[in-house]
């Protein structure tokens, strides 16, 4: 079965756009997480996803904690991502979560059939199956539906 995997920040959560974000992360604060707002039409997003899944695509989140982040901290990052989630994409049942450490190579995580949304070229370019840019994703995800 496909599966399609998001990242988080940088891809449908504004984790960048929180004024001071950086600063607040190196000093463990958990703030940006829990006050980004959304990148795209998060109304949209979720019906096309929940269209998806109805189809037979597995949902996953794949997303980095912060970098030089304690266990602690990335345990609260972790939380606080999954509280985003209920909050903006309610009605999405992910069938995994994965909230990993900084840096872990998310293509540990893929086979030949899975489909990548990632904001992080890295990323994209070491992906087994097909990775998208976060340019289109609404464009991309309506279009997979339509076939």
């Amino acid at each position: 079965m496909r599966r399609i995997c998001l990242d988080m920040d940088g891809t449908f959560v504004n984790l960048y756009g929180v004024e001071n974000w950086l600063e607040m992360i190196t000093n463990e604060e958990t703030t940006p997480y829990a006050i980004a707002k959304p990148l795209i039409n998060m109304s949209l997003f979720a019906r096309y996803l929940n269209k998806l899944q109805n189809m037979g695509y597995i949902l996953t989140i794949i997303s980095w904690t912060a970098k030089y982040g304690t266990d602690e901290y990335n345990a609260r990052v972790e939380e606080t991502k999954k509280a985003w989630l209920k909050k903006h994409l309610k009605s999405v049942k992910f069938d995994e979560i994965n909230i990993v450490p900084y840096g872990t190579p998310k293509e540990l995580y893929a086979t030949d059939e899975d489909i990548l949304f990632d904001d992080e070229k890295h990323n994209r370019e070491n992906w087994n199956g097909k990775a998208y840019d976060v340019e289109n994703i609404l464009e991309i995800l309506k279009n997979m539906l339509d076939k």
